[in-house]
């Protein structure tokens, strides 16, 4: 009989009218790896902040070791041996990792590093982490943050560590790396729960999954027992079909060509270098990377936003048959041409979506200007909103409840709704599913191939390889803001696309840097 680490026994939540759970009981036991499920608005986030002291329940108890606990805060969390990982790590970037990992603690009145960078030394080896306790956390990769982060928890004594996507930002390679390490946790007997949207995962790596719907508890099943469909239909309610339907591209035309394009951030450093492909009409353009690796600024210099060094971008418009250079327009004329930048970035409200106003008024920000655009369909920002709302599965009290009251999956789907309903003949979407669960995200896919099959170009960034295979015509590949390849998607292979994220082929770079 397993140990339970945490039970939780009929835990409400309600902020203001919208009940974020409702009587939720479940158990975690000592050396598991438990995942927990569930659509955008679920509750997963809401029940897991309420172990980890950032929430209260309103009713309910807390069950840790046996003994109820009151969580009233971080600290007691802590106190209790909990610690979570947050999907946007909390590091101060001047620090290095060990300053990080004992910030806030008291050891005996004084910090003597070179101790703690020792017992950080014991973790990484019981564990098998890698980490230098000494480099600072602006020199490093996400996954080097990531592990920070973890030890830090460890360091503080957690017994129960919880994970909030942890491999959204992680290439393949990382990503098994990452599941060693949480195999040796859950071996070493502390009870591991990771929230996740990736089923593939879920499967590999949990003992057993817990599933949420509309914030009530549906069940616990084990992992060995289950399938992605069988998961999938608990967290929906009711059969979903789970297949990216690739259409072959039609009528492919020319909308883009960038020819040596190359941008230097403002601090001097380069984060293009020399990119050159084309996007065509008809056809969906994945873009693959580890993150930073200049996916963000390509995208931003096509729309306008990212000023180029060198290079040109052309669009060809197919209304007037003309060529324009984007290079020397302003992003809003790049705008009226038809191309579209849905860029969903960590900051949803920061660009593009004012958090105060309702559904409908961030509508008329994009879709309004001087009577042209949406408009030309006699469709108010209301309706628009509606369809939006209705179509995409947006929950929200109604079209002008504020945008910030919005759990972030549902922001999303705003911002890439409207986007899509502008017609665009090029639509940009960065990260059009990050964080999104399994149901909404096949429908922004199938939103994506809709816009494909009406003969719109779609460059399509993505973190999901699986998804990039399965949604993408071609699929570009970036590494150090080069690109180390273009392939068929039809034929591509996870790890050869792992490997050219991660290594730029050396006859490649010397073409590109003679050109």
């Amino acid at each position: 009989m397993s140990e339970v680490a945490i039970e939780l026994k009929d835990i409400t939540k309600s902020f203001g009218s919208v009940v974020a759970n409702k009587n939720v009981s479940l158990k975690v036991n000592k050396g598991e790896i438990l995942s927990i499920l569930g659509e955008n608005g679920s509750g997963k986030t809401t029940l897991m902040n309420m172990l980890s002291g950032i929430y209260h329940p309103d009713s309910g108890q807390i069950f840790v070791g046996g003994k109820e606990a009151s969580i009233q805060s971080p600290k007691d969390a802590f106190d209790y041996k909990i610690g979570m990982i947050h999907q946007h790590f909390k590091l101060v970037d001047v620090f290095t990792a060990a300053e990080n990992i004992v910030l806030g603690l008291n050891e005996d009145g004084k910090y003597d590093i070179k101790k703690s960078a020792r017992r950080i030394k014991e973790i990484c080896d019981e564990y098998g982490f890698e980490i230098d306790p000494m480099k600072k956390i602006y020199e490093m990769s996400v996954s080097e943050k990531q592990t920070v982060e973890i030890i830090k928890v460890i360091y503080r004594g957690a017994e129960i560590l919880i994970l909030d996507e942890p491999t959204a930002v992680l290439t393949p390679k990382e990503t098994e790396k990452l599941f060693s390490i949480l195999r040796n946790m859950r071996d070493a007997g502390k009870a591991v729960i990771i929230i996740t949207h990736k089923l593939n995962e879920v499967l590999e790596l949990s003992d057993r999954v817990s599933v949420l719907r509309k914030g009530e508890y549906i069940g616990t099943v084990e992992t060995k027992e289950a399938t992605e469909q069988s998961l999938t239909e608990m967290m929906v309610g009711k059969k979903v079909s789970l297949n990216i339907e690739r259409s072959e591209p039609q009528g492919c035309e020319t909308r883009l060509t960038l020819t040596n394009v190359s941008v230097v951030n403002r601090e001097g450093v380069s984060v293009l270098k020399n990119v050159n492909f084309t996007a065509k009409s008809g056809e969906i353009l994945g873009i693959a990377g580890i993150a930073g690796s200049g996916q963000k600024e390509l995208l931003e210099a096509i729309a306008g936003l990212q000023h180029l060094k060198s290079g040109s971008i052309v669009y060809h418009d197919p209304k007037t048959g003309k060529d324009e250079n984007l290079k020397d327009k302003t992003p809003l004329q790049i705008r009226n041409l038809g191309v579209r930048l849905s860029f969903v970035p960590e900051d949803r409200l920061g660009m593009g979506l004012v958090g105060s106003m309702g559904i409908t008024d961030n509508m008329m920000l994009r879709s309004y200007n001087k009577g042209k655009g949406f408009f030309l369909h006699r469709k108010s920002p209301k309706t628009l909103a509606e369809k939006i709302i209705n179509e995409l599965e947006v929950v929200t009290p109604g079209t002008e409840t504020p945008v910030r009251k919005l759990s972030g999956g549902n922001v999303q789907k705003v911002l890439v709704g409207r986007e899509i309903a502008s017609t665009p003949t090029v639509l940009m979407a960065a990260y059009p599913v990050r964080g999104l669960d399994i149901n909404s995200s096949y429908t922004i896919y199938n939103l994506l191939n809709q816009q494909k099959e009406s003969g719109t170009a779609v460059i399509f960034v993505g973190e999901d390889l699986d998804v990039l295979i399965e949604l993408c015509d071609r699929i570009l590949v970036m590494c150090h803001g080069q690109i180390s390849g273009i392939i068929d998607g039809r034929g591509a292979k996870k790890e050869e696309i792992g490997l050219m994220m991660t290594t730029l082929p050396e006859k490649e770079s010397k073409e590109e840097s003679d050109e």
